[in-house]
């Protein structure tokens, strides 16, 4: 090395923290997000912190806790039922210096798991946010592989054979302009800035096929490469081989990032393209598939309260293929009852919606999901040990669903509460028999039985014949 050369340091990584949905509030440290205090604190600073960074923040259901102690004051960050990770700026410069990645409290594992085996229901929606240090290593590769796979799948079967000759008035010139029409139908309206045109739209685009195929050889080597350990990953990879197969006829182009810019903007108006195009331009911009070669990754969130309502109404589907029963859901506004207030200024709820309702002969099911940990609790410490907000939540969720089991009429009511738990617990609960637990309370002729349901989070190929079983009540569990 020359005299005077000194090898300059490694940059430094950006901290990322890492919490768990519905887990303990992670503390920060003002010493990586605010400039330095006298007291190592947050100063005067605290205010500026969750005033950049409470966008990211609510769009990860994350609440930021502020506490003041003998020892100081500190900022917390409790994380709600999402999973996912997003930036986190500088309170000082509102930059990005460090980044928080909220993990599934039932595993990564079991999370592919359940959107794989119900079909992607619930796809991770990706933040208009900058990208989040550290994170593109830690966590699986089909959270990116994923919705791209999703959404190219979706792009090729909307693109048809042949360009087709398309005639539309449009804000801006496309293709060849109509003068004829222009004059006669615009200019003499005094509307200028409608343009007729004629324009070959985006049809079996081979230029866009390619890319697609570079774009898919890229995720499908990702994803073998990381995959052994993975089952998700290594059926997101034979889904990806199922589409090259589709572009056999393509050579794979990488695209280029301002032609993918120009696509998006201008020639596509379809929405399955323009998602398609935008999922390309997250591989090529090396943004990461998790689990992948780059250290940062996208900003992004998942629901896991709406992936488990719909894992539960997979389970409760298939079984009442196997024994009969109608299904009705509440996602698609099968089950909402309106409430007529006499006073509608001042009317608070405006309707109940059950998650499932299942007719079965002369029985009504009532069945509501909840991604809470009760049941798994409850077998663990008991009831008495819960504390008084756990009791207080659980009976809340005991009166919401009996209030939905009041709606209708039936010689049978079941009320039906199902929770998440893991694997290896739901195999000891079901050995003992409780992972199910019943009561039943009758007051005149009506008799309602209620039930809480155990699943394991990530498997329905023992959950056959769980929820809408008869089971004999076994005294009071509350």
């Amino acid at each position: 090395m020359a005299a005077g050369r000194t090898k300059s340091a490694a940059p430094k990584q950006a901290p990322l923290y890492h919490a768990v949905d519905h887990g303990p509030a992670v503390t920060l440290s003002p010493e990586l997000l605010a400039p330095p205090q006298r007291d190592g604190g947050w100063g005067p600073y605290a205010e500026a912190f969750l005033r950049f960074n409470r966008p990211a923040l609510d769009a990860l259901d994350v609440k930021a806790e502020a506490h003041a102690s003998s020892g100081g004051f500190s900022i917390r960050l409790a994380p709600g039922g999402k999973t996912g990770a997003v930036p986190l700026r500088s309170a000082q410069t509102g930059r990005v210096v460090g980044g928080l990645l909220v993990s599934p409290r039932f595993g990564w594992s079991g999370v592919g798991r359940v959107l794989a085996e119900t079909g992607w229901p619930a796809l991770p929606e990706f933040l208009p946010l900058p990208m989040v240090p550290g994170s593109g290593r830690e966590v699986p590769p089909w959270v990116l592989a994923g919705p791209v796979l999703a959404r190219l799948e979706a792009m090729l079967q909307r693109m048809q054979r042949g360009y087709q000759q398309r005639e539309a008035v449009l804000g801006s010139p496309r293709g060849r302009i109509l003068w004829n029409r222009y004059i006669a139908e615009s200019l003499v309206r005094g509307q200028w800035h409608r343009v007729p045109c004629r324009f070959p739209d985006l049809g079996h685009d081979p230029l866009l096929r390619s890319y697609a195929r570079w774009v898919l050889e890229r995720v499908h080597a990702d994803l073998v490469r990381v995959g052994r350990g993975d089952p998700v990953a290594v059926g997101l990879a034979t889904v990806a081989q199922d589409l090259l197969q589709a572009l056999a006829d393509v050579q794979p182009q990488r695209p280029r990032r301002h032609e993918l810019g120009l696509l998006g903007r201008g020639r596509v108006t379809d929405e399955a393209l323009r998602l398609g195009i935008e999922a390309m331009a997250w591989v090529e911009e090396e943004r990461g598939l998790g689990g992948g070669r780059e250290m940062d990754g996208l900003a992004w969130a998942l629901s896991l309260e709406t992936l488990w309502e719909s894992y539960v109404e997979a389970v409760v589907r298939r079984e009442a293929r196997l024994t009969g029963g109608e299904v009705r859901v509440g996602r698609l506004g099968e089950t909402l009852v309106p409430i007529t207030w006499q006073d509608p200024v001042r009317r608070s709820l405006s309707h109940l919606v059950p998650d499932i309702v299942v007719r079965r002969g002369r029985a009504v099911y009532v069945i509501d999901a909840k991604y809470k940990a009760h049941l798994a609790d409850r077998d663990e410490v008991g009831w008495r040990r819960f504390t008084e907000k756990e009791k207080a939540a659980h009976r809340a969720d005991f009166h919401q669903v009996l209030a939905y089991a009041g709606l209708y009429d039936a010689e049978e009511i079941i009320a039906v509460l199902v929770y998440p738990v893991q694997q290896w617990l739901w195999a000891s609960m079901t050995s003992g028999s409780r992972s199910v637990i019943c009561g039943e309370f009758v007051r005149g002729e009506r008799r309602t039985q209620v039930r809480l349901v155990g699943l394991p989070f990530g498997s329905m190929t023992s959950n056959v014949s769980t929820i809408m079983q008869n089971y004999p009540v076994m005294g009071s569990f509350l």
